[in-house]
């Protein structure tokens, strides 16, 4: 934890953010399009998300989104609402910033459920986010994987992508 973390800030996403966050992740290669944080924008104007921005010694570092009805039917059922598209920039992980997100949207989760939800891929590039969920003590929903909102069954062939997911929870 090299960098000073007092001059963290989290808010709700504004519209100029959008276009910051977008080019954020073009600089470290990944494509994140300008329109994706203006949807945002919109869930949260309506109510269906959270969408909480850290920021850095006022410098965009990363976000996460707290999807109030969840599309995973099992939270859906249970009224338990899912962090939903978390990222930290590269150049910012891990310094305490993705932590300082996860406290966030715990704390607000918890005024409406009991539990918190998350899904993540299996690919690599989700292997900080995997090694952080566990030491927050989410555990496995015990539903298996889940391809395309779809529990999979023996036998079944998949393609890893973003659309084959694992499901943990957390008593909050």
């Amino acid at each position: 934890m090299g960098k000073n973390l007092y001059n963290l800030s989290l808010q709700k996403i504004r519209k100029d953010h959008c276009q910051v966050i977008s080019e954020a992740f073009s600089q470290q290669g990944w494509h994140k399009p300008k329109a994706q944080f203006e949807t945002y924008l919109h869930y949260q104007e309506e109510g269906l998300r959270d969408i909480i921005i850290a920021e850095l010694d006022g410098v965009f570092a990363g976000y996460l989104t707290i999807l109030w009805q969840s599309d995973y039917i099992p939270f859906q059922k249970r009224g338990i609402p899912e962090i939903v598209d978390f990222n930290v920039l590269q150049k910012y992980q891990r310094l305490g910033i993705g932590s300082a997100l996860m406290d966030e949207a715990e704390r607000r989760m918890k005024a409406v459920s009991a539990y918190a939800g998350i899904g993540f891929g299996l690919s690599q590039d989700y292997g900080p986010a995997q090694i952080l969920y566990i030491k927050r003590k989410y555990i496995p929903d015990g539903r298996g994987l889940v391809q395309n909102s779809q529990p999979l069954q023996y036998g079944d062939l998949v393609t890893i992508n973003d659309d084959l997911v694992f499901y943990l929870i957390k008593e909050l």
